[in-house]
């Protein structure tokens, strides 16, 4: 979810976030595509592949500026993109509390009432906490968490740019550790006990945070990695990458033609944990890095024998708006016809899905045109002058 200049970017990456949008926006909208594009690409979804995608061009973009124009531009950086992510939170939320529950009321409708629970129950607690980012509501709680990242990344950055990698990706790594075992609500009960924070744990978003944040760092550390001055290519063997395409072809098979669907050994909750989405189970993590490898090695070849996907290309470009978009687009179909994925006839999810893409389309390339249009007046100041890093630091 961050912008980059035209001439910077990299066409590919934008075609892949604006695929991660298309299929979460099928994943998120009740149709009959919902489980079968749910987790596409063996036990990983698409948030996964956003998330990283887009802690890359973190990476990528702030280092650039940090080698630039040293720490203290590229920390002044990060914190206006989380204030823009911020107020795009928080309009979502305001959409939520007025006009979503306001007709859910009136209709009695009680999917969006269960999303709705802790608010209608709490108004005045779940206004101020949502704005607080700790009360997150089912589907609007991807976006607090770029907010909590971008606000530290800086601080990840400038040791991982000063000092190397290794420390930031140990203590990452540690940090997913803990969450295997139930850290994170332990440490937000202690937490709410010495704040009083009325916000029960399971009212503050699906994703461990604590979990999430190692794709986070892995992904600035890929991104800042690629604008370092000694940049190498990533050593990917062609043993390595036979060895990642077998592992990601088992279990994308294991996926969509095993008898379990969606949950890798049915009802045996404790191996399925191995793979649970919200914690980033290893065996999940083994799954995306495969998946990852299988891109990095394969993929170049593969783009340049396929024609651009301009629209998928455009999406990414305005990821921002358009995943704000995609969750009012998907907060009014629950409104309108609940959660039952059999609601309409498929020639109505056909026509649905139809509308729902060139909306968000049409949302992009309106972002785009205005990002494109020249400033009013004034003239741009003179170029920043370089500062080493070395020096900055």
């Amino acid at each position: 979810m961050t912008s980059s200049s035209p001439s910077t970017r990299l066409w590919e990456i934008d075609a892949l976030r604006g695929l991660m949008l298309v299929l979460m926006t099928i994943t998120h909208v009740p149709s009959r595509l919902t489980d079968p594009v749910g987790q596409p690409f063996g036990f990983v979804s698409a948030a996964e592949g956003f998330v990283l995608l887009s802690a890359f061009v973190s990476g990528l973009v702030y280092a650039r500026i940090g080698h630039r124009a040293g720490p203290a531009a590229m920390r002044r950086a990060f914190w206006r993109r989380a204030l823009t992510v911020y107020m795009c939170q928080a309009a979502t939320l305001l959409f939520l509390f007025t006009v979503i529950t306001a007709l859910s009321l009136r209709i009695e409708n009680p999917v969006v009432h269960k999303l709705l629970g802790f608010y209608l129950t709490h108004p005045r607690e779940g206004f101020v906490y949502s704005l607080l980012l700790v009360y997150q509501p089912a589907l609007l709680d991807i976006l607090p968490l770029y907010i909590l990242f971008m606000l530290l990344s800086p601080w990840v950055m400038a040791w991982g740019m000063a000092r190397g990698w290794r420390g930031p990706l140990a203590a990452s790594a540690l940090l997913w550790a803990l969450a295997q075992f139930g850290f994170t609500p332990w440490i937000y009960e202690q937490a709410r006990g010495l704040l009083r924070l009325p916000v029960p744990f399971d009212e503050t978003g699906s994703f461990d945070t604590f979990a999430w944040q190692l794709l986070w760092v892995v992904g600035l550390a890929l991104g800042a990695g690629r604008e370092a001055p000694d940049a190498k290519p990533l050593p990917i063997t062609p043993r390595l990458a036979r060895g990642a395409l077998g592992i990601a072809t088992f279990v994308l098979l294991w996926r969509h033609l095993g008898p379990t669907g969606q949950a890798p050994f049915g009802d045996w909750q404790s191996m399925n944990l191995l793979f649970d989405k919200w914690r980033l189970g290893p065996l999940r993590l083994l799954d995306l890095a495969a998946i990852g490898i299988v891109a990095v090695h394969y993929g170049p070849a593969l783009a340049r024998r396929l024609p651009r996907p301009r629209a998928l290309e455009t999406l990414g470009r305005a990821s921002l708006p358009v995943f704000c978009a995609h969750l009012v687009v998907v907060l009014l179909v629950l409104l309108a016809w609940g959660g039952d994925t059999q609601a309409r006839p498929w020639w109505g999810d056909v026509l649905l899905m139809s509308a729902v893409f060139l909306s968000l389309y049409a949302v992009a390339w309106a972002v785009l045109r205005m990002e494109r249009r020249p400033p009013a007046s004034g003239r741009a100041g003179p170029p920043a002058p370089p500062a080493p890093w070395a020096a900055a630091r």
